[in-house]
């Protein structure tokens, strides 16, 4: 019976799947440059120094080695020499690159000197490219996985043992395996210790940066907080105050006019919009996000409660017009609470600053940007002392560097007081808000 031949066992697909893995780590040639030292920062740059000077050093070393202890002669142990100090140096941004340069130039150095091997020399390794091929690995497991590392010591003592079983010189000092394993494997876990102490003090520093972060949020949370207590207890308890005030005025005075129930309308109006605004206020404040969904608050304004705001200064008694031009549109949320801030804040110093003169509101819708302008006239009533700080001008530019813009504010010539604003519109975001 003449034998069937038997089909060979395919592969497992781990073991393929683990040989991918190797090929991989070792053929990856990224950019990991060498760290620097944090303290002291006057010698960050201490070991690309110590390691440059290194290179120069084994690029003599191995120079005058092949020249004088292998006898070649000619530009090959000044090249040879060279790439030895270029592997050092390209190990500090490249790893890989630098070791394979290293293991090149490892065989090319054993392939030139076996021929000339005599009594008591070395091979395949050289006096001085032992401890400069210790020197890259070193190099290389300060930045690579501890796998790496090890694949790469795999690889030079596999270089090492195959050269001396396959390729052994009658003549000439073998270098002992043993000797060069526990050269490699001490360099390599020196590498990796270091690897692992400099991976520690970044986490530490990392987590130390995300602690002060969590502090300060904190801090600042808690001052929300306080501050939403002193509007609460405070602005909150005043209004209400004021409220109920001028809803019980009418019943104490008999035959009250029409024109006084309608002032004390809009005192008690007022006063219930601004513990509204204040509910809202305080609604941001106690919220971590003020952006958050969950916590439901009053809408904020636009250009379209333009109307409203300025039926309650007329209500004030100071003799307002409006005027818009331009593509009326709805604009991006930010825009449109910004330019009605402005403009409240505008009638409010109006009020307190200007009692009596005729203000003009102007809006105009450009392509690319808004335009504001309220200006008062000459106050035809005598100007109260206002217990403001005078943050309203402050607040108005800032709202409108936010956005981009620019505010001014300034006297007229004529008299009187002007402000005016120009807020950017973005087109994208213009058309998205008017659909």
């Amino acid at each position: 019976m003449i034998p069937q031949s038997e089909t060979p066992a395919p592969v497992p697909s781990e073991v393929r799947r683990a040989a991918w893995t190797v090929v991989r780590d070792l053929l990856t040639v990224e950019h990991q440059p060498l760290p620097r030292m944090r303290r002291p920062r006057w010698l960050a740059y201490l070991p690309h120094c110590l390691v440059g000077y290194a290179a120069i050093f084994f690029s003599f070393l191995v120079t005058q080695q092949l020249s004088e202890h292998y006898q070649l002669r000619g530009g090959i142990p000044l090249a040879l020499g060279l790439l030895t100090g270029a592997s050092v140096v390209l190990t500090m941004f490249r790893p890989m690159g630098g070791f394979w340069l290293a293991t090149g130039t490892t065989v090319w150095i054993a392939v030139l000197t076996r021929p000339h091997v005599t009594g008591g020399q070395t091979w395949p390794w050289l006096p001085g490219g032992l401890p400069a091929y210790a020197l890259v690995l070193l190099l290389v497991s300060l930045r690579v996985a501890p796998r790496v590392t090890a694949e790469a010591v795999a690889v030079a003592l596999v270089f090492t043992g195959g050269a001396e079983l396959a390729f052994r010189p009658p003549q000439g000092s073998m270098s002992a395996l043993s000797e060069v394993l526990v050269l490699f494997g001490v360099t390599g876990l020196l590498g990796y210790a270091l690897r692992a102490v400099r991976l520690a003090r970044g986490q530490l520093q990392e987590q130390e940066t995300q602690t002060e972060a969590e502090r300060a949020r904190r801090t600042l949370l808690e001052e929300r907080s306080r501050i939403a207590r002193e509007l609460h207890d405070v602005v909150a308890h005043h209004m209400s105050v004021i409220s109920i005030q001028a809803q019980v005025a009418p019943h104490l005075v008999e035959n009250p006019s029409q024109e006084l129930k309608e002032n004390l309308a809009g005192i008690r109006q007022n006063a219930l919009e601004a513990l509204t605004e204040l509910r809202r206020v305080l609604g941001v404040l106690r919220s971590e996000n003020a952006d958050d969904p969950a916590n439901p608050h009053h809408p904020q304004p636009t250009l379209a409660d333009l109307d409203t705001l300025v039926d309650n200064v007329r209500a004030a008694g100071l003799d307002v017009t409006t005027e818009r031009a331009g593509v009326r549109r709805p604009l991006t949320p930010g825009v449109e609470l910004t330019a009605y801030r402005i403009v409240q804040e505008a009638l409010s110093n109006c009020l307190r600053h200007a009692p009596g003169s005729r203000v003009e509101v102007g809006i105009a819708y450009g392509p690319h940007e808004l335009y504001l302008c309220v200006a008062n006239s000459r106050p035809t009533r005598p100007v109260q002392a206002s217990p403001g700080a005078g943050h309203g001008l402050l607040g108005m530019r800032e709202r409108a560097g936010m956005l981009g813009g620019e505010l001014a504010a300034g006297p007229r010539p004529g008299g009187g007081y002007e402000v005016t604003a120009h807020l950017p519109v973005d087109p994208a975001e213009t058309t998205e808000g008017a659909a």
